[in-house]
Parts: structure tokens; C-alpha cells; sequence
């Protein structure tokens, strides 16, 4: 674990870029940005077309540590090229951002109200690929839908569970029961996964440290009961669905946490921009986003 990367997840301001769309999500991704299906004939033509839009947004000088903390990228995005360096290195060396590697493999079927992570078969492998690229944490994300106790317990269970094993492995991992915005009762389903969260982090080791990234709640400052614990580095917000200015604003009303945004962020932007056009739409973005999670 790098300590410089770690001081600056804890005490730095700004928020956390999400770049790190995979699989499913990678078609819309592309849409929105105007590239249609008929663009690319297999998964790796499209991989590489997400990529070149990745590295068109890290690239921007809108784009720097000024108000950018992290960055969570997918594994072709890691593995793949910024110039002559590989991406972590690039968004480290060269823009001040912290790197962060999905390591996720979708989601299983729902089951008790929620989609628990399918069986991470492949971490160690890729924790391995993650060094050597010098990653600093991972995501894992998996998603709640209904109040279920059961259900709820098994997420953050799995969670912790990979969490502990990633951090052994000399890693900061993001951790990410996500609530689905539409669920019907979402303020419920926060109180008993905060109460979860909370049990879970009275039995591990101080040592240890996490990153929480969770729905933006019905109530604001709910999950401020996480800071209390040294294993807690951030608690930060995903967008899940809300418009960035909805998320905005839902953000500015939790004082301490601060955005992890990947469509809200990307919102807008467009493959046929020119320069010009693509940095101030995306200058704008970063900016409305930095002052909500300041």
C-alpha cells in the first residue's frame, strides 16, 4: 500500500472518478457518449472504444488532482496505455490521481431481495496484475432491492468477507452494498445495513482500512456512524441513477462524504465534441461535482 496515496484518500479534497464500466454496462456507457452499437463489431473493438474515451476524460487537463482524488478503473483500462505508460501510472505520475481496479464479476441472480457478487474465482490472479500496475484499491459492487434481513446480512457478509482477503493482500478496498434509488423502502433498508456495517467494524482489527461507497441516503449524514472507526478511510457516494444534479444536491446535504460518480460524471459529454467543447462540458462537470462533495 502506498502510504502517500492512502494520506491523500484520507485528508485531501475532491472526489473520486468512476471509470470503471465493464460488461453490461459498457454499451450504454458508449451510447451516451455517441457511439452506437453498429461501431464495433466484438467485445474487444468495444473495450478499446471505452477506453479511448476513458483516456480522452483523464487526459483533459480538466482532468487533475486539484479536484480529483481517485479513479476506479476496469481491468482493460489497467491493463492499457496512456501515451507510453500504463494507465495507474499516468493518472499517479503525471495527474496526482490515486488508482483504483474494479475487481467485481458482475452480479449473481437476486436472491432474498438482493443480487449478492458472483464467486470472485479469479482474485488472486488479478490482485497480482493489480501490483504490478500499482493500484492502490479495489471496488466490488453488489446491490440491494428490497428490505429483506437475510438478504442485507449475506451483502455486507460477502463484502467484508473479500474485503478482509483484499486488504491482506496489501490493498485499500472500496466497499459497495449499493440501495437501489427505487426501492421501496430505502430508508429502512439503510438503517439496518448501517447497523450491519457497524457490527461488522467492531470486529475487525484497527489496522485495517476500508472505503465505503453507498447510495446517497434518505437521510442525510446517515452512515456518520462509520468515521467513528480508524478502519474507515472515506465514505463516498455513487450516483445510482440520479441526474449529477440530483446527486449533487442530495451529496451537499451529507457533509462528510463525497462523490464517487461514473454517469453523472460522464453526463453530456460526447465522442464528436471538439476539444474545445469536450473540456469545458467536462470542466464544468468535475467542478459541480467537487463543490458538492466539499
Amino acid at each position: 500500500m502506498n502510504s502517500e496515496q492512502l494520506k491523500r484518500m484520507q485528508n485531501d479534497k475532491g472526489f473520486i472518478a468512476a471509470l470503471d464500466q465493464s460488461g453490461g454496462s459498457t454499451p450504454k456507457a458508449l451510447k451516451l457518449y455517441g457511439v452506437n452499437e453498429d461501431a464495433y463489431k466484438n467485445d474487444e473493438e468495444m473495450f478499446d472504444l471505452v477506453h479511448e474515451m476513458r483516456k480522452r476524460i483523464i487526459s483533459n487537463p480538466a482532468f487533475n488532482r486539484d479536484r480529483i482524488l481517485g479513479a476506479i478503473l476496469f481491468k482493460v483500462t489497467m491493463n492499457s496505455k496512456v501515451g507510453d505508460k500504463y494507465t495507474a501510472d499516468y493518472l499517479w505520475e503525471d495527474k496526482g490521481v490515486v488508482p483504483i481496479l474494479k475487481v467485481d464479476e458482475g452480479l449473481a441472480e437476486k436472491l432474498n431481495g438482493v443480487r449478492l457478487m458472483k464467486p470472485m474465482l479469479h482474485l488472486d490472479e488479478l490482485l497480482e496484475n493489480a501490483k504490478e500496475r500499482h493500484i492502490f484499491g479495489t471496488k466490488m459492487r453488489s446491490v440491494i432491492y428490497e428490505y429483506n434481513e437475510e438478504g442485507i446480512k449475506d451483502i455486507v457478509d460477502q463484502q467484508f468477507d473479500y474485503a478482509m482477503r483484499i486488504f491482506g493482500a496489501g490493498f485499500v478496498p472500496i466497499i459497495e452494498p449499493e440501495v437501489d434509488i427505487h426501492a421501496q423502502d430505502k430508508a429502512k433498508i439503510e438503517e439496518i445495513l448501517n447497523i450491519y456495517m457497524v457490527e461488522a467494524l467492531k470486529d475487525i482489527p484497527d489496522d485495517y482500512r476500508f472505503i465505503f461507497k453507498l447510495t446517497l441516503p434518505e437521510e442525510a449524514n446517515h452512515y456518520d456512524d462509520l468515521l467513528d472507526y480508524p478502519q474507515t478511510v472515506r465514505v463516498v457516494a455513487l450516483s445510482g441513477g440520479y441526474s449529477r444534479d440530483e446527486a449533487n444536491e442530495k451529496l451537499k446535504a451529507n457533509k462528510n462524504v463525497i462523490a464517487s460518480f461514473s454517469r453523472a460524471l460522464a453526463q453530456g459529454l460526447n465522442v464528436n465534441d471538439t476539444e474545445e467543447e469536450f473540456t469545458d462540458k467536462l470542466d464544468k462537470s468535475i467542478e459541480a461535482i467537487y463543490q458538492a462533495s466539499i
